[in-house]
Order: C-alpha cells, then sequence, then structure tokens
C-alpha cells in the first residue's frame, strides 16, 4: 500500500514564492503566520496525516463503523487518531484566541485539512463538521451558548453535526418535518434525521447536534425553519456531561465509500423530547445554517483535491512498478508504464488538474481570510462577492474532479485497480458521495448562475473577468513558447466564460435554458479559474528559473505541468460554448413516458 506523502512543496511555493503568505501578513490579525512558522505548522500536519490519520484508513474502510446497543463503535485505530489529532490543539487552529483557539488564518487550516483528507477522509469528515457548527454557533448563538459549547468544541473534547436532511425531505428543506415545541427555557425536539455525518461516535464526550425543526406555529416553507442546538449528553451545574439526552442513532448506513464514517439515523425525541436550544432567532433557522453550510461546500471541495492527491500518488507508485511493453516514449522493452504514452497522458492530466485545484482553493482561502479580517471595508465587500461567487465552483468542479481522478487512478492500475487488494478502488468509492452531500453539483451550478450571476446582475462576475483581462495583458509581456501557449489558450478561456456570461445575462428569464446550462457554465469557470492559478504559477516559476535560485527542477516541473493542463485541458472550455447555447434545445423534446 503506498502512504500518504503530504505535497509540501506545492503547498509552500503557493504559500512563500507566489506571495500568499505576504498578502496576510499586511493584515494585523493574520500578521503572525510567518513563513517559518507556517512550514513548522505544516510539517508537523504532515506527520500527524501519515502516522496516525492515514495509519487507520484501510481497516477504517474495511471494517466500518458498527452500531451496537443504540451506541456507534468506530473502526481500530480511529480514536487514536482523534486523540493525537485532540492533543495536538489541531483543532483550535483558525479559531479566536477569545475562546481557546489559536487565531490562525483560514488558508494554513485548509492545508491541514488537505493533509488529513488525504490520509483518510471517512476520519477527517468528523473535524470537518465539527469545525462549520463552531462557525455557526459563534456567529448566530446566544452568549450563553457561546460560552457554555464553543471553547469544548474548539478544544476537540466535543464535536459537532449538521442535521438537515429528512426522508420525506431531501435537498428541498421547506419539506423539514421535525418539530420543535417550547418548554420552558428549552425545546423540546421531535423528529428524525438521516445522513447525518458522525451522529454518534465513541471518541468524544459529547456531541453537538445542530437540527433543523419548525415551532407548533410555524409558517410552511423555508420561511418557517428553525435552528436548534441538541446535545448528546445535557449539561450538569458544572458544565460538564451528565444526563444522556433523548437524541439517538437508530441506524448506520451501509454505504458506497466512507465506511469508517457514521452515516446514521438520528432518532429525536421517541421517549421523554430531546432538549434543544434555539440558535438565532425563532423562523430564521436555514440562514443560520447557511452560515455551516457554505463552510462545509469549500471544506468538501477540498475533499474533492484531498482524494484526487492520494489517488494521483498511488497511481505514480503503481505506473513506475508495473513493467508491461514497448515504451512509444523511447523504444525500451519490458518497460514500466510510466513510459507509454497514455498512461504519461493521463499521469499528467491528475497532476495537472490537482496542481490548478490547489491553486484556486489556496487562492480562496486568502480571499476568505481576507473577508474575516481585512479593515477596509471595501475589501471586505470584495472579498465576500468572490466567495460568494467561487463557492459553487469549488465546491462542484473539485468534486467532479475528484471522482474522475480516481476513476483514472483504477484505469492506470488497469485490471488490479477493480481488485480492493491495491487500494486504488477505495478512492473511488469514497470521493463518490462528494459531488452528492452538501447541496449537489446540479444545486451548485444552478447557485452559481442564479444567485451568483444573474441576481447579483454580474457584478461579482464581470470583477473577476476584469481581472482576467488584466491578467493576460500582465503576460503579454512575458516571452518564451511556454507562456505564449498559456496565454494564448487561457485568453480563449477567459473570452469563453465572458461570452457564456453574457448569453446567461441575455437569456435571464428562459428558465429551460439557464437550467439545462448551468452545469457547462460551472465547468467553464472551473476550467478558465484553474488556468488562472497554473498562470500565475507559470509566471513566478518561470522568474525563478531566469534568476537561477531554488529548486530548479521543481520549478521546470511547474512550468511543463501549467503548458500541459493550458493545451490539453484548457483548450478545451471554448467547445463547451455551443452546448450552453444550444444544448437546451431539445432538453423537453421527448416526453416523460418515453424515458
Amino acid at each position: 500500500m503506498t502512504e500518504y506523502n503530504a505535497p509540501l512543496k506545492d503547498m509552500n511555493f503557493l504559500l512563500n514564492d507566489m506571495g500568499l503568505l505576504k498578502e496576510l501578513s499586511e493584515m494585523p490579525a493574520t500578521a503572525e503566520a510567518t513563513p517559518d512558522l507556517v512550514s513548522a505548522i505544516l510539517d508537523e500536519g504532515a506527520k500527524l496525516a501519515k502516522d496516525f490519520v492515514g495509519a487507520c484508513n484501510v481497516n477504517g474502510d474495511e471494517k466500518g463503523a458498527l452500531l451496537d446497543d443504540g451506541h456507534v463503535k468506530l473502526p481500530a485505530g480511529f480514536k487514536e487518531a482523534y486523540d493525537a489529532y485532540k492533543e495536538g490543539a489541531w483543532h483550535s487552529l483558525t479559531f479566536p484566541e477569545e475562546h481557546g483557539g489559536q487565531g490562525l488564518p483560514n488558508t494554513v487550516g485548509n492545508a491541514i485539512h488537505e493533509m488529513l483528507e488525504s490520509a483518510n477522509m471517512a476520519w477527517s469528515l468528523c473535524p470537518l463538521l465539527s469545525q462549520g457548527a463552531i462557525k455557526a454557533i459563534m456567529a448566530h448563538g446566544s452568549q450563553e451558548l457561546i460560552d457554555t459549547y464553543v471553547p469544548k468544541m474548539i478544544s476537540g473534547e466535543w464535536t459537532g453535526t449538521m442535521n438537515l436532511t429528512e426522508a420525506s425531505a431531501g435537498s428541498d428543506l421547506s419539506q423539514v418535518r421535525t418539530k420543535a415545541t417550547p418548554n420552558g427555557d428549552h425545546y423540546l425536539i421531535s423528529g428524525q434525521k438521516i445522513f447525518i455525518t458522525y451522529g454518534d461516535h465513541d471518541q468524544a464526550d459529547n456531541i453537538v447536534h445542530l437540527v433543523l425543526a419548525r415551532l407548533p406555529d410555524a409558517p410552511e416553507g423555508t420561511r418557517g425553519i428553525s435552528l436548534f442546538l441538541v446535545p448528546k449528553f445535557t449539561l450538569n451545574e458544572d458544565g460538564t456531561p451528565g444526563e444522556r439526552n433523548d437524541a439517538w442513532p437508530i441506524k448506520v448506513e451501509h454505504k458506497l465509500g466512507i465506511h469508517g464514517s457514521p452515516t446514521c439515523i438520528m432518532s429525536y425525541g421517541e421517549n421523554s423530547g430531546a432538549i434543544g436550544y434555539l440558535i438565532g432567532n425563532e423562523n430564521e433557522g436555514l440562514k443560520c445554517m447557511f452560515t455551516m453550510m457554505n463552510d462545509a461546500r469549500l471544506a468538501v471541495g477540498t475533499q474533492g483535491l484531498s482524494i484526487a492527491e492520494m489517488a494521483y500518488q498511488r497511481a505514480v507508485a503503481y505506473a513506475k512498478d508495473r513493467k508491461q511493453g514497448r515504451s512509444e516514449l523511447d523504444g525500451s522493452k519490458n518497460t514500466a508504464i510510466i513510459n507509454h504514452a497514455d498512461v504519461r497522458r493521463t499521469l499528467m492530466t491528475m497532476r495537472a488538474y490537482i496542481e490548478a485545484m490547489r491553486a484556486l482553493n489556496f487562492r480562496t482561502m486568502v480571499d476568505l481570510d481576507i473577508a474575516e479580517n481585512h479593515n477596509d471595508p471595501e475589501w471586505t465587500e470584495w472579498a465576500d462577492r468572490r466567495i460568494g461567487l467561487i463557492t459553487p465552483v469549488v465546491k462542484a468542479w473539485f468534486t467532479d474532479l475528484g471522482v474522475e481522478i480516481a476513476s483514472m487512478g483504477i484505469q492506470i492500475h488497469g485490471g488490479m485497480g477493480f481488485i480492493e487488494e491495491t487500494g486504488a478502488a477505495q478512492y473511488y468509492r469514497d470521493a463518490r458521495i462528494l459531488p452528492i452531500y452538501e447541496g449537489t453539483n446540479g444545486i451548485q451550478a444552478a447557485d452559481l448562475v442564479g444567485r451568483k450571476i444573474i441576481h447579483d446582475g454580474g457584478t461579482a462576475v464581470r470583477e473577476y473577468l476584469d481581472e482576467a483581462d488584466s491578467l493576460i495583458n500582465h503576460l503579454n509581456g512575458i516571452e518564451g513558447e511556454d507562456m505564449s501557449a498559456m496565454r494564448a489558450h487561457l485568453a480563449a478561456g477567459i473570452d469563453t466564460l465572458d461570452r457564456a456570461v453574457d448569453w446567461l445575462m441575455s437569456n435571464s428569464n428562459n428558465t429551460t435554458a439557464i437550467g439545462a446550462s448551468s452545469t457547462y457554465i460551472l465547468k467553464i469557470f472551473g476550467l478558465v479559474a484553474g488556468g488562472i492559478g497554473l498562470a500565475r504559477s507559470m509566471d513566478v516559476a518561470l522568474s525563478k528559473i531566469n534568476s537561477g535560485e531554488g529548486d530548479q527542477e521543481f520549478y521546470k516541473a511547474k512550468v511543463f505541468t501549467a503548458r500541459f493542463y493550458a493545451e490539453n485541458l484548457l483548450s478545451q472550455a471554448p467547445s463547451i460554448l455551443s452546448a450552453v447555447r444550444e444544448g437546451h434545445n431539445t432538453i423537453r423534446s421527448i416526453p416523460d413516458e418515453m424515458f
């Protein structure tokens, strides 16, 4: 089995050579994230991922989480990994110091999450959900709830969950029927929730459930949803966990992948009623929950990148070891399959997509830090618009690619990839949930074109396109064949996105056309955004090569990977435009009964 090795060189290149840490240093709130400190944190995070989190990945996949008499038991090694994570204070990395956090930037925390998710995606879902729950409580909870629950969650002693979905209400939260009945200083929650990640487990002293429910007199639809904090254990007067609340897992789903992560059906209030506390105002639960949801969507995007990285590492190791046939590249016989042209093309495709995703992901995290920490309101407003625009792209494009790249990893292995013993199949199975949860990728595409482009009047996307045009003007001054190829394909991609946006705005009243084109527009956006990240990377790498400083082979690889992306992947963007403009014409031509 291939052990996970964190891509520290690429991460440090983005943070240091690309100047992202310098941007953070210009804001007082994130100025303490110096290159030396961040490098040390990443090094230790890589050790945690490899030595603890990754060590229980295979066992978690093979054994899975089990429900026994109302309690979920995680696979061997999961609690040990969580204890190491908790004792190392990793969960507190990016949270405010006044609540026990370390106050470091989201950019640094996200890099650690990428490592943990690559090493063991099933395990990493627990801290991922807790992070979003903490942010929702801090943003909308009363001071009493914040003081009572947040410090224990930040320390990792308690974990958090998100309870939205019900059997009769999938993505349509207007159909939520879980009830909340006022009862003195709290509420009694009753109902069932499905697909609750880490709804129960044995590695924390308490679990803090955030549950969407309806009050007795609530209006219909999403306007009548409220958000409640429902602890697994109610608290004693001294704040320690006391009696078991009436919140129980009644089933752990048998899933395609992420077997070590317990996906629970949760039952609330079957007996005495589950005690819950209102977060935010009554009937404003969806607004509160979206704080957690938006955080989760960016985090799930990172999961797509993470699973792709591990699938790539395993595929490279196999391609270097497996010998077969004559190479089309150098004519050698009984060669390692990495010397076959199509295998090499596949590996380069995986590599190029991964570097494009990581460049966009780190850029997005810096923008998130700007939104949360910049002193100038104009900058924070710009960053808020940019994060809103780019979130559905990160979530959907990254996770679609996670599945595609995991599938490529199986293909590199040939028939052995279809055999569980090689481990390649696990990444494909684990990846397949990513385009589905936290809002399916079709919903992300609809969000991009509807809420983030049309309803915004095109403001955020026009800002983005203006910046892209400025980048092209900058690249025009850089000589050389590699940059010439990148510039030409990037300019064509930007023009394609511009034309797609023009078409979208002029057809904004045609709901069929908008709905049918949204996924295509998102794909164009992803290809272009990835190209922008790699064009900037190429620019910096070429300057390093010209100056003769640093790891020259690394910088040359950055240039070649970026050019491969431009000529093989970004070059596909213009061909998608016809599907945007014309694909809807036949979408309703065949009657339902003929399907």
